[in-house]
């Protein structure tokens, strides 16, 4: 069946569409997206403006026509941490609804850590043993580890690098060393705080990252370009990694923009991105991360799958 998945991120809309069948890979045929960065749509009382409530009702329309012109049997829509956290979170999705027709669906922290939890554990597979994994969102950090398809533990904290952008640099505030000190010290404490919900099943054998960030970071580091494929073997190395972080702060917006991987419109996120990174695998004391090319869409996807072969009808 095709199906198509709509990610309201924190950043970004992205439709995409899959060709999906029980014990195969979802294999995408086709991507629509657009940024909307509705963790800087916020006002002083953390709603949605009005500006992000009509950009999100116009990409959400016009999704719609794409996944019925690309032959969607089904179109899944979920948003994460912008809307999650919204205080007029339900008014922005029924307006989209009235609007458009279309529902959707608000995951938890939780429920976002395990999907990914699910999609890194189908990549990597059985012999990935006690797995650790970690993404870093527009608006969010999601933490989860386990042995199983489930994760034992799975957690989500507001250490997004769109949120921590535009809290700690946004409006023109200079990035000093105080200023990114302080951060890095409320960044550890606050993974900190609950590490040994992971800590305490003992070391992973296997440690991952998922989302755009991550991947921006490992490319900074040395790694693959997407244009070689997904099979490539790609990782963040922490020892590189801490030797980019000074460099990262130093550079003007503009020189960001230019780093293989970073593009302009995430440029000023990959300062607060990287250190919430280098953040995860100190306190977790990981050398190094893999990353895995599935992330939440992959275990939407993977979930409805299993839904349908249970339930043995679409």
């Amino acid at each position: 069946m095709r199906v198509g998945v709509l990610d309201i991120g924190s950043n970004t809309g992205h439709l995409l569409v899959v060709d999906a069948h029980g014990g195969a890979a979802p294999l995408p045929a086709y991507s629509f997206k657009q940024p909307l960065r509705l963790a800087e749509h916020l006002d002083e009382d953390g709603r949605v403006s009005q500006t992000g409530v009509d950009a999100l009702t116009a990409f959400t329309a016009e999704a719609l026509q794409v996944a019925e012109d690309r032959g969607c049997e089904d179109m899944l829509g979920f948003a994460t941490s912008a809307v999650r956290d919204a205080g007029n979170s339900d008014e922005v999705l029924d307006h989209v609804h009235e609007r458009t027709g279309v529902r959707i669906d608000v995951l938890s922290g939780e429920d976002e850590a395990r999907l990914t939890f699910l999609a890194v554990r189908r990549w990597f597979g059985w012999s990935a043993g006690r797995l650790a994994v970690f993404d870093i969102g527009g608006g969010s950090l999601e933490i989860a580890g386990g042995s199983d398809e489930a994760p034992d533990v799975a957690w989500s904290l507001p250490l997004g690098a769109a949120r921590l952008a535009r809290t700690w640099f946004g409006g023109g505030r200079v990035v000093d060393e105080d200023t990114v000190r302080a951060l890095r010290r409320e960044i550890r404490a606050s993974i900190a705080r609950d590490a040994g919900n992971l800590l305490r099943g003992g070391p992973p054998h296997r440690a991952a990252a998922t989302s755009k960030t991550f991947r921006s970071l490992a490319r900074i580091c040395g790694a693959a370009p997407s244009a070689e494929g997904s099979l490539v073997p790609r990782t963040l190395p922490l020892d590189v990694l801490c030797e980019w972080v000074p460099k990262l702060v130093a550079m003007e917006p503009a020189e960001l923009a230019q780093l293989p991987g970073v593009s302009p419109s995430r440029a000023h996120q990959i300062v607060p991105g990287a250190l919430v990174a280098e953040a995860c695998m100190d306190i977790f004391d990981l050398t190094e991360l893999e990353i895995c090319p599935w992330a939440l869409r992959e275990g939407v996807i993977l979930e409805r799958l299993d839904h349908i072969s249970v339930l043995g009808r679409p």
